[in-house]
Parts: structure tokens; C-alpha cells; sequence
């Protein structure tokens, strides 16, 4: 190749009119051949930058199918305590499932582990059996506590900001038809761009679940047709900007619901056919635009359990 290119800058340079009488001297050929080389060198580098670029994706691809492989061999191990007889097993399966969703190598299978952890949650379980069986009473509170880590560690990775280390902000969860009786903490989440979904939850007494300080700014946030039942459901300060949130059909019968220092500002926030028949329920120092039918659900006159600012109460009589 370095010959090549020698004999063709000859060639070029005899073609621009190089007396042929007058001879090269050395030093102008030991320049063209430092060019030669010089030229089949970075030829030669560019190839070697392809190669190795190609290499690296492949290799990469290769570090990625190995990587989904111990994935899906964990996932099955997982899945398969969680089906386990022994509560105790099933705890062990509900952590390893939450580590594989942390350790996940692409968003897809970090969805796959959170949707079984709520799938989990939407099986049916027997009720407490009472004191009188002993046996089976000790195995509902063990198999309740399984419950409980699930909801804990869904509130609490969900808290981490998104882009961090086992933030599991920005997937989907579907806790439709999901008894929580058991304090949840999604103070300061940021909601958007994911579908959160409460719909037909119970909200059962003795909980506390808390949204203080939240953003709602994107995505859909569903607390259609849940139960609001004597527990603590608290969204003080929080920010609805964007996305829509609904509570359409939400039963607030009981219990204590906070909207207190509410910021509705955007967004489409529903309360169409919400039913209001006790407990309590404080919109106070709320700002704002007034959440869709929210007045028209509340009614006239304004029950004394329903606390709304003064410039969206409604008229008395």
C-alpha cells in the first residue's frame, strides 16, 4: 500500500509538470515516503476504529443477553417462592424480586418484576379466621405480613428520586382491587409519565398512606371507585400541574382525607360522582382552580365533615 501511494504521488506530481530533466532529490523522496506511510497509517487507524467499534457492540449485545439470561433464571427462582406454602419462603421471594427489579438491565424487565409484586397483591386470601383457630389464624398474620413488605417496599423505592439507584419511579403500578392496610409513604414523589392505579382500593381503617409535598405534573394517577374507610389518606402541599388524577366514584365514607395547602394548577384532577358521606375531608387553604364536579359531588348544602376554601364554598341554602 505504501508503494502504492509512492508511485501514484509520483505520478501526480509528474502530471503537474515536473521537469523530467531535473532529478528528485533525496530529501524530497524521503518526504514522499514518510507521506506514503503516513497516509497508509491512518487508513490503517480508521479500519482498526471501525473493528473495534463493531467489536464493542457486539460485545456489549453479548454482555446484555447474558445479563437478561441470570435475569430471567433469578426471575423464575423468584416467582417460584412466591408461590411457596411457607410464608417464610414467600418473604424471601417478594426481596428477591424487588433486588432483580433494582438489578433489572433494561426498564422492561424492572416493569415485569413490579407488576408481579401487584399482581401478588390483587390474589384473593382468605380472611382471619379469628383466635378460636389458632393455626390458621397464625398463618393469615404471617401471610398478611408478606403483604405488608410488598406495599412497604413499593412506597419505598418509589420515593427515590427518578434516575437514581433503585428508584422505581416512572414504571407503571397497578394496585387496582388492593386491600391496603398498612401505612404507605409517597411523600415527595414526583408522578409523571407513568399510570398509577388505586382503582377500587380500600383505604381500610387503621392505615396511614401519604402523599404530602407530592407532584402531580404527568401520567395518570386513578383513585376511581376507592374506598376512603377510617384510615388517614393525607396529599398536604402537594402540587396538581399536569396529567390527569381522578377520583371518579371515590367513596370518602369515613376516615380522614387532607387536601390541606393543595395547589391545583393544572392538569385535569376529577371528582365526578365522588360520594361524600363521612368522615373528613379538608380542602382548606387549597389554591387553585376548583377540581372538576368536585362541588357538584360535595352538594348544598356543604356537609359539615367537607372543609372547602372560602372562595369555592358553596352557597348554604
Amino acid at each position: 500500500m505504501a508503494g502504492g501511494v509512492f508511485y501514484s504521488l509520483l505520478v501526480v506530481l509528474d502530471f503537474q509538470g515536473i521537469d523530467k530533466a531535473a532529478k528528485l532529490d533525496a530529501a524530497t523522496l524521503f518526504d514522499l515516503v514518510k507521506l506514503s506511510f503516513g497516509v497508509v497509517a491512518g487508513a490503517s487507524a480508521l479500519v482498526a476504529l471501525v473493528v473495534a467499534y463493531r467489536r464493542q457492540r457486539v460485545d456489549e449485545a453479548g454482555a446484555h443477553r447474558e445479563a437478561t439470561r441470570l435475569h430471567t433464571e433469578r426471575f423464575t427462582q423468584a416467582v417460584e417462592q412466591l408461590g411457596s406454602d411457607s410464608p417464610a419462603v414467600r418473604l424471601g421471594g417478594v426481596h428477591a424480586l424487588a433486588g432483580l427489579a433494582d438489578d433489572a438491565p433494561d426498564q422492561a424487565l424492572r416493569q415485569t418484576c413490579i407488576d408481579v409484586l401487584c399482581t401478588y397483591l390483587q390474589l384473593p386470601f382468605t380472611p382471619d379466621p379469628g383466635a378460636a383457630d389458632q393455626e390458621g389464624h397464625h398463618h393469615y398474620l404471617a401471610l398478611r405480613k408478606v403483604r405488608h413488605t410488598i406495599l412497604r417496599l413499593i412506597s419505598d423505592h418509589y420515593r427515590r428520586p427518578q434516575g437514581t439507584h433503585r428508584s422505581w419511579q416512572g414504571c407503571d403500578l397497578d394496585l387496582c382491587d388492593v386491600t391496603i392496610d398498612c401505612s404507605m409513604n409517597f411523600s415527595g414523589v414526583v408522578f409523571s409519565g407513568a399510570t398509577v392505579a388505586f382503582s377500587r382500593a380500600t383505604f381500610s381503617s387503621g392505615c396511614y398512606v401519604y402523599f404530602d409535598e407530592s407532584t402531580f405534573s404527568g401520567g395518570e394517577v386513578y383513585f376511581i371507585g376507592c374506598s376512603f374507610s377510617g384510615s388517614t389518606v393525607t396529599f398536604e402541599g402537594s402540587v396538581f400541574s399536569g396529567g390527569r388524577t381522578f377520583f371518579g366514584g371515590a367513596m370518602f365514607c369515613g376516615g380522614d382525607v387532607d387536601f390541606t395547602g393543595v395547589t391545583f394548577s393544572g392538569g385535569d384532577v376529577n371528582f365526578y360522582d365522588a360520594v361524600f358521606s363521612g368522615g373528613t375531608v379538608n380542602f382548606s387553604e387549597a389554591t387553585g382552580q376548583v377540581p372538576r364536579l368536585l362541588l357538584d359531588a360535595v352538594g348544598t348544602p356543604v356537609p359539615a365533615f367537607v372543609t372547602l376554601p372560602p372562595a369555592w364554598t358553596l352557597p348554604t341554602s
